[in-house]
């Protein structure tokens, strides 16, 4: 083992802050995007995979639904990250000498009001943490980042104002992935489990197939859609529901899913995360 978890983006990231939160005796391995994430962990080089999939505000991650299925890896956890948002500047700024800040187009939205109130100016980044890195290497006491708090903290930067985000309830989920599944029932709360799976092209099959999982009184949590290969008729869904695969009510509704569908993949069994209650 490596005792490394991978993630997208540089050191600072919201992702890096979830590894260390809920994997804090691994180290993380920045990476620049989500294939060499996914690639990090199927090579050797990590043991997990720190997968934003959805965030409170402003829904699920492009992409990440499309590279699941085909990513060889298993979800075998979930966590979830408030995004707390700092203002940091190089050493000896004060908050009044900002004009403008660096983030992720994502984040700059979510810090609106403060930014309004302040008239600070808001300026795009590829990456959140990777704007505080090149502030530190290029001191500019006009300018500013919005980012995590670790980011600041790694990068040597001060930071001006905390907690600065419009909407408190700002929360990203996490899935947590590996090479190999663990289906056991971990904990003593609830257990999920994430599929998914393509209905058969009759008329209402969809309908028919998510009845099995309302008969048998499954929960689920989740379901969205996406095409595949750019098709608009070769549509796949993702669903997250409550239970365990060897759950009687859940074999039974996945019978059924399976009678109306041309496939049907188990990504991952892992334990609900207590962020949910």
């Amino acid at each position: 083992m490596t005792n490394r978890i991978a993630f997208q983006g540089a050191l600072g990231a919201y992702s890096d802050e979830a590894c260390r939160s809920a994997r804090p005796n691994m180290d993380p391995l920045p990476c620049q995007n989500f294939e060499q994430m996914i690639d990090a962990v199927r090579d050797g080089r990590a043991d997990l995979a720190m997968v934003p999939v959805e965030n409170s505000t402003y829904g699920r991650v492009a992409d990440i639904h499309r590279l699941l299925p085909e990513s060889g890896l298993h979800i075998v956890d979930e966590a979830f990250t408030r995004v707390r948002i700092s203002l940091m500047a190089n050493p000896g700024t004060k908050l009044e000498d900002v004009k403008s800040v660096r983030a992720h187009l994502v984040l700059l939205p979510q810090a609106r009001r403060f930014l309004e109130q302040h008239n600070i100016e808001a300026v795009s980044a590829a990456d959140s943490a990777g704007a505080a890195e090149e502030l530190a290497k290029s001191p500019n006491p006009q300018s500013g980042v919005l980012a995590s708090a670790i980011a600041a903290d790694i990068y040597g930067l001060d930071i001006l104002a905390q907690d600065i985000e419009d909407n408190v309830h700002n929360t990203t989920r996490f899935l947590i992935m590996s090479r190999t599944p663990d289906d056991s029932r971990r904990g003593q709360g609830k257990m999920m489990t994430t599929i998914v799976f393509q209905v058969r092209n009759i008329p209402a099959a969809l309908y028919k197939a998510m009845g099995g999982f309302a008969t048998n009184g499954v929960n689920m949590l989740k379901l969205e859609s996406y095409m595949l290969g750019g098709s608009f008729t070769a549509t796949q869904f993702y669903a997250d529901i409550e239970g365990h695969p060897e759950d009687a009510h859940v074999k039974r509704a996945f019978e059924e899913l399976e009678y109306f569908s041309n496939s049907l993949k188990i990504l991952g069994v892992y334990p609900a995360d207590p962020y949910r209650d």
